[in-house]
């Protein structure tokens, strides 16, 4: 029997298939059904789901005389479906500022500009760092002696002279510390080392003078009284001018013994000494030949060595261990507060604070300076020192010529010279042992 359709058997179709009769026309959806009942409702095609024709299945082999439909076009896609942005290229979410189609890129950075900005808070940091350091050891510096008080003075020189003093101060050091120092337990202070040194443009010179030198107590006024005390002709040993009244007496007497006027007074203890070596680290020194001095706790063997604070100590103080006692001890303290200076005004301490701030907290709480000191004259102080022990200058003692006793007496003629040389700015040609 034909197909209702007339055109033949219908493609895929069979008995139980698409092969079917007129009279089961009925039996479609919405072909107009001879039937009693009302046709049923369409089925709209617009709102079904796309199928794939079985001529676009894979493997299908479209019968003879059949062509097979066209490919259709993937339905349109809105974007929505992959979280697309509008305005947004592939999406992501918001556009940075500038990088949209059409966007100049930025500007390039203005490194000259960076540099100068950079430089100047450098500058700012460092001025700033500086000026609070300055301040901070100004009002350390102890500015105890005054130098007003001293009469009858000599003229000013060329050059800005220095009395140097190490005393025998135990303030604030502990019996521990006394007990391994070798310092002993004496009462009040005095002097231990004294010497004198001249910045000069012509060079620097130190000049040690021993404690035992023989010079006159002229006349002064008493530092805390105020009262005058007139000449004796007294002759003492120059340590007893600073145990009888103090640094302004000893500046009075060393003045009117060598004419030499001096600028600037300087004074550390013990304790001082040892905790500024300490916190430079150690000072190296190359001691020629070794020695031992059971008073001073020395013990040191021949070569270059790098000494610590109660090292440092016992080098300066041994005089027992010489032949030359004082003599042989002041040429040690020389060398070492050249080493000494030499070490402490290096960039590598200056510029390193972790260095700058312990030697200066060190040194600045026990040092005793007159109140007209600055700490450009300090620094002043501290550079020509190590100008000395570079070469740039010449150390001596005082020359003497013989000892009235146990005094050691001064040789005049070398001294009026030495004193003319400083004042005048002068190359100073005067030895001394």
């Amino acid at each position: 029997m034909n197909d209702w359709y007339g055109g033949g058997p219908r493609p895929g179709g069979g008995a139980g298939h698409g092969g079917r009769r007129p009279d089961d026309r009925d039996a479609r959806y919405g072909h107009g059904g001879a039937g009693a009942q009302p046709e049923g409702a369409r089925v709209m095609r617009h709102v079904q789901r796309p199928q794939v024709p079985p001529q676009q299945s894979p493997g299908y082999d479209a019968p003879p005389g059949y062509e097979s439909i066209p490919a259709q076009a993937p339905p349109y896609d809105s974007g929505y479906n992959t979280g697309q942005v509008y305005g947004t290229p592939g999406g992501g979410g918001p556009r940075r500022p500038g990088t949209g189609p059409g966007r100049p890129p930025g500007p390039a950075p203005d490194w000259r500009r960076r540099i100068k900005i950079g430089s100047i808070v450098a500058l700012v940091v460092i001025l700033a760092t500086t000026i609070g350091t300055y301040f901070w050891a100004d009002g350390k510096m102890r500015r105890e002696v005054d130098l007003a008080k001293v009469i009858d003075r000599p003229k000013e020189g060329d050059c800005t002279t220095y009395l140097i003093v190490g005393s025998d101060s135990r303030e604030g050091m502990s019996a521990e510390e006394k007990q391994k120092l070798h310092t002993g337990s004496a009462e009040g202070k005095r002097t231990d080392s004294m010497m004198i040194l001249a910045s000069c443009s012509s060079g620097n010179t130190m000049i040690s003078l021993p404690r035992d030198s023989d010079v006159e107590i002229p006349a002064f006024v008493g530092s805390e009284s105020g009262k005058r005390f007139e000449a004796q002709g007294r002759r003492v040993k120059l340590n007893a001018a600073y145990a009888e009244d103090g640094p302004e007496l000893l500046v009075r007497t060393v003045e009117h013994n060598t004419g030499l006027r001096i600028d600037h007074y300087a004074e550390i203890g013990f304790a001082g000494f040892a905790n500024i070596v300490d916190a430079l680290g150690g000072v190296e020194l190359d001691i020629p030949k070794a020695f031992k001095d059971k008073k001073s706790g020395a013990d040191f063997q021949a070569g270059k060595q790098t000494l610590d604070g109660e090292q440092a100590l016992a080098f300066v103080r041994t005089r027992y261990a010489f032949a030359e006692s004082d003599l042989a001890r002041t040429k040690n303290q020389q060398k070492f507060l050249s080493a000494l200076a030499s070490q402490a005004a290096t960039p590598g301490t200056i510029l390193n604070p972790f260095a700058l701030y312990p030697t200066l907290g060190a040194g600045l709480d026990t040092l005793i300076v007159d109140k007209d000191m600055s700490l450009f004259d300090l620094a002043e102080m501290f550079f020509a020192m190590k100008g000395i022990s570079g070469g740039e200058g010449t150390s001596l003692n005082m020359p003497i010529s013989g000892s009235r006793g146990a005094n050691l007496v001064w040789d005049k003629a070398k001294v009026q010279q030495l004193v003319k040389e400083i004042q005048n700015d002068e190359k100073v040609t005067v030895t001394g042992k």
